[in-house]
């Protein structure tokens, strides 16, 4: 399974946000003084973003202070299907890295961890972890990794003067959504953002992906159902309903939402000229970019469903820090002390100093520094109240490659909504079969 378009695409955003960080100054190289060699150096393999080799230098460099002895030589791959090729070559030729950070969820599953990963359940520092890292990090009851990065929401990024402007609080369900928009549009400002652009194709799931918590808080075992072939979009109200919400703001988009991009997105909300943009919170760190001094002007809520007690953000939870079963020896030993140092509050602390957090840290004993973004504030709320569940990729290792396409049709009118949630039932057919999944 490739990895889900809608978070790769906010990782390439925010690598262009961090874009002053030197590339080639960071790959490949020690992120402490000296080379280092044999038992004391650890080899350790990122994506090349620039944000994340940023923090991995920033990490290691921390990590080197700490125990002087061990030297973290960062090396870097490529993103996107390359990456993951490269990551599942070098698992299966034995010529992995030391250590080296992945997706969890369904991708982690397929590099079949039993056989490659060492399981770390049995650590000190595992019972330090948020559930949501824990539950899309675990395969058959042990867990293997530890958090690179911090989690995003999927929800609704809106501007906070237009809501106070408005006397607007934040909506809870989907009927207060609605009435909020059109209190929004009488006002004479843009109610619901959208990006069709061909290179921000991706933007059109968020209705439908970011739907999830409310999704599952309906009928719980959709995730399971799901994999299993027996629950569809279609023919499952609760998971309809995100293909009927994009249907139902077609009236309120702005005007140009075929072509705009997410930039320009990003700077309508930011500006107020648009009021709520369906986003996930990570692109929060490109506001000030393309709206300079308008980053504490946008505030984040999660996508609203249809009981107000139940609602809750759909999180994607951040990578992991893995170890091959290749590495053994010292090299272990000193492997296991580095993927601990990131589950620490030290190792939290040395993320942040290579590169702004855009959401929570998944390791309890981190917090955020007060001067985050508003954004990242109120994703970190919804940890704090128990209301986050990780979304549906990281729970069925199912996800059809042409949503977005679909989510387009149906935004464009082109399609109907039932008629878009059974082509999608269509698209995760095929994958399935090619997953060889039993009950399709």
């Amino acid at each position: 399974m490739k990895i889900n378009k809608l978070a790769r695409g906010a990782v390439a955003l925010l690598a262009l946000a961090t874009a002053g960080v030197s590339l080639t100054a960071c790959s490949g190289l020690g992120s402490s003084g000296g080379g280092g060699g044999g038992k004391n150096s650890l080899s350790f393999l990122v994506d090349n973003g620039d944000q994340t080799v940023a923090a991995a230098n920033a990490v290691a460099a921390a990590f080197h202070a700490a125990n002087p002895s061990i030297t973290v030589n960062v090396q870097t791959r490529p993103q996107g299907s390359d990456g993951d090729n490269a990551v599942k070559t070098r698992l299966s030729t034995g010529e992995m890295t030391d250590v080296f950070a992945y997706n969890n969820g369904s991708l982690m599953q397929a590099l079949k961890p039993a056989q490659n990963l060492v399981a770390v359940s049995d650590q000190s520092w595992a019972s330090g972890l948020d559930k949501t890292f824990v539950d899309s990090t675990t395969s058959d009851g042990k867990l293997y990794g530890a958090p690179q990065a911090t989690a995003f929401g999927g929800g609704v990024l809106y501007n906070i003067p237009v809501f106070k402007k408005l006397g607007l609080e934040i909506p809870q369900t989907w009927a207060d959504f609605v009435k909020d928009a059109s209190t929004i549009k009488a006002a004479g400002i843009t109610p619901i953002i959208q990006t069709y652009a061909a290179d921000s194709t991706w933007t059109s799931q968020l209705f439908v992906l970011g739907d999830y918590h409310n999704l599952e808080a309906q009928v719980p075992d959709f995730a399971a159902q799901y994999t299993a072939g027996k629950d569809k979009y279609a023919t499952t109200p609760a998971a309809l309903a995100g293909f009927q919400h994009i249907a139902e703001m077609r009236p309120y988009f702005n005007k140009d939402y075929r072509s705009a991009s997410l930039n320009d997105g990003i700077g309508d909300v930011a500006t107020g000229k648009g009021a709520m943009y369906p986003q996930l919170g990570a692109v929060a760190n490109n506001i000030d970019t393309v709206a300079p001094g308008k980053a504490n002007d946008v505030g984040f809520f999660a996508m609203p469903g249809q009981d107000a007690a139940e609602n809750g953000m759909t999180v994607w939870p951040g990578n992991a820090i893995y170890i091959p079963k290749t590495t053994k020896g010292a090299k272990l030993d000193a492997a296991k002390k580095f993927q601990a140092f990131w589950a620490s509050k030290a190792g939290c602390d040395a993320q942040t100093k290579g590169t702004a957090p855009q959401g929570p840290y998944l390791v309890k004993s981190c917090t955020l520094p007060s001067n985050v973004s508003q954004v990242a504030k109120d994703t970190q709320a919804y940890f704090k109240d128990g209301k986050a569940s990780a979304a549906l990729e990281f729970k069925s290792p199912i996800k059809g490659p042409n949503l977005e396409q679909i989510c387009i049709q149906v935004g464009t009118g082109q399609v109907s909504a039932p008629k878009g949630a059974s082509l999608y039932d269509e698209d995760v057919k095929k994958q399935a079969k090619q997953l060889g999944l039993p009950g399709w």
